[in-house]
């Protein structure tokens, strides 16, 4: 496996600098809007179309603001390589079929986002390829669900919606063990706070959508790693040959926003870890659960703080009662807010508040929603960046209703 770049710059310098590609002495990353490249010579296009010369051939294949996208996020996450796609589902789509094939098999946490369950057992399974899902929490489990022909173990840590936080690199040890490869969906803790590259994780995935663009404008995603083979043997073809191409457009606006990515995502964790301690106040009535990574009552608190900077931009509550009191009574509560938007989006500047239930995770059985924790009474709530005090206040007077 090759090793990741070092890098001489700090986190910040690198969001701003890296996959600088100048060509008028611009200030701004340049934009370009094509599909295609014209050629000096038909010699030219021949040699493009051979690998002997790396000029550009077509933007399904690869782009100049695409590839400052790339090289940005490449470098921030410590990764040899970036691979984008048109979105966070595309880019998980890719990761997994670009990689098996029929006959193999892959173990799979069972908390997941409802279209990384659907790609990961329904459409995984319509060309052989197996999968079982297990409570990501218990390390003996991954290691009992191994069989011969395992291939891939696929986690998202935290979780979505229920925050669950999974031990990478022991998971991480327990794949290579096993000969398989780590493919971890780090959307909820980005590159700010959390790096599975550097804990073991063979691949690591993204929907850009959220914090990255974190203004609900663009759809993005993408792959990274440092092994160079998995690039070239398995993704590059799979990503060139099925086009799911990220827009150049989109790129442009990844690229500018992951220079704030740091300061947005710090400066949402401060927010989140107040409003979390200030819903606790709630417990008992009308609230069942407050749940947030570092909060000392999480029960994976430990890792979490061991292996992220900070405790995320997401805080999920859960009203008590029964299944059909405790669903009008998250209704009644998103109905009752004034400030935060009633949103299935996240990472957002703007804080954002769904019911995973019925959105999110609707497609799901109700078996399987409730392996997840995701309840009639679980709200997701994604903090953003107004003031905490003005959050609280919407938070409070909602809760109120209740």
């Amino acid at each position: 496996m090759t090793k990741p770049p070092k890098h001489p710059y700090g986190p910040r310098t690198r969001a701003v600098r890296g996959g600088m590609n100048r060509a008028f002495q611009e200030t701004s990353e340049g934009l370009f809007l094509t599909s295609g490249y014209a050629y000096d010579s038909p010699e030219q296009a021949a040699a493009r179309f051979s690998g002997e010369d790396d000029g550009y051939i077509y933007s399904r294949f690869s782009n100049p603001t695409v590839q400052m996208f790339e090289e940005r996020l490449a470098a921030m996450e410590g990764a040899t390589w970036c691979a984008s796609a048109a979105t966070g589902m595309a880019a998980v789509t890719a990761a997994l079929l670009g990689q098996l094939s029929a006959g193999d098999h892959m173990v799979a946490s069972r908390a997941l986002f409802g279209s990384c369950r659907y790609v990961a057992d329904d459409l995984c399974s319509r060309f052989g390829i197996e999968a079982d899902f297990i409570d990501g929490t218990d390390l003996s489990a991954w290691g009992e669900a191994v069989r011969p022909n395992t291939k891939l173990f696929f986690l998202e840590t935290p979780s979505n919606p229920g925050l669950e936080v999974l031990d990478v690199q022991a998971i991480a040890d327990i794949a290579h063990l096993h000969g398989a490869r780590l493919l971890v969906d780090n959307v909820f803790a980005t590159p700010v706070l959390q790096h599975p590259l550097e804990m073991g994780a063979d691949l690591v995935v993204y929907s850009a959508t959220k914090h990255m663009d974190g203004q609900g404008r663009v759809l993005g995603g993408a792959i990274l790693g440092n092994d160079e083979a998995i690039l070239a043997d398995q993704l590059r073809p799979f990503l060139r040959n099925t086009g799911p191409a990220l827009s150049p457009f989109n790129a442009w606006v990844l690229v500018k926003s992951l220079e704030t990515l740091d300061l947005r995502v710090r400066a949402m964790c401060d927010n989140a870890s107040r409003i979390a301690d200030g819903l606790a106040a709630h417990l008992g009535k009308p609230l069942r659960a407050v749940t947030y990574p570092f909060r000392d009552d999480h029960p994976q608190a430990e890792i979490a703080r061991r292996q992220m900077e900070a405790g995320g931009s997401v805080v999920t509550i859960e009203f008590a009662g029964d299944s059909e009191q405790a669903q009008a009574q998250a209704f009644r509560f998103l109905n009752a807010l004034e400030l935060i938007d009633v949103s299935n989006n996240l990472g957002d500047a703007k804080s954002l508040a769904t019911h995973p239930r019925t959105t999110t995770h609707s497609r799901l059985s109700e078996e399987a929603r409730l392996l997840q924790g995701v309840t009639p009474g679980l709200v997701r709530l994604s903090i953003g960046l107004e003031d905490a005090a003005d959050l609280l206040g919407d938070l409070d007077a909602a809760l109120q209703s209740c």
